[in-house]
């Protein structure tokens, strides 16, 4: 579990499942992803979530508002299931619902998941990647400090060539920065 200002990041409960699988369901949370999901792809992405727990001791957390709301979303870390030139690495990310945007909430989460990385977990590098035009997490990313450098960027291997979110972009975080 960690908490911040205002955040609570901490593991899934079944509550979760239902907000989960809303907004997962939101054409707008989704839009820069291949497509909304059910609830059962929501659910099996939940168990791979706490199955990425058991198996490497973190993961994509939970995030809770006290006192606002139980469930918002989630932030982590995690490893991709692809291979790429930049894998093996372990990745930060977010998705949060749509009525949660603009209050700095996955910004705020994201900088204590990068520190629970490098200064927890030891890492040496964390990386962070989405499609092109995602220009809200692209500025979440350049807020944490992270770098872009234009070679690294990449076609995403498990989405289909001429898909218009395969061109994808990566950042880098080091624990020297």
């Amino acid at each position: 579990m960690i908490t911040t200002n205002r955040l609570l990041l901490r593991r899934w409960r079944p509550s979760d499942r239902a907000p989960f699988a809303a907004l997962n369901a939101d054409p707008r949370v989704m839009e820069c992803f291949p497509s909304t999901l059910t609830t059962a792809e929501s659910d099996a992405m939940v168990d791979r979530i706490e199955a990425h727990f058991a198996e490497k001791g973190f993961g994509l957390w939970a995030v809770e508002v006290p006192g606002v709301a139980a469930f918002i979303g989630f932030i982590g870390l995690s490893t991709p299931r692809f291979t790429a030139p930049f894998t093996p690495c372990v990745e930060i990310g977010w998705r949060l619902a749509y009525q949660h945007w603009g209050h700095g909430y996955a910004t705020e989460g994201a900088k204590a998941a990068l520190a629970y990385g490098f200064n927890t977990l030891k890492l040496p590098e964390i990386v962070a990647m989405t499609a092109v035009g995602n220009q809200r997490s692209r500025h979440v990313m350049e807020k944490l400090g992270m770098t872009h450098n234009p070679t690294d960027d990449f076609d995403h291997p498990l989405l289909p060539a001429g898909h218009p979110i395969t061109p994808h972009v990566l950042y880098r975080a080091s624990a020297r920065s």
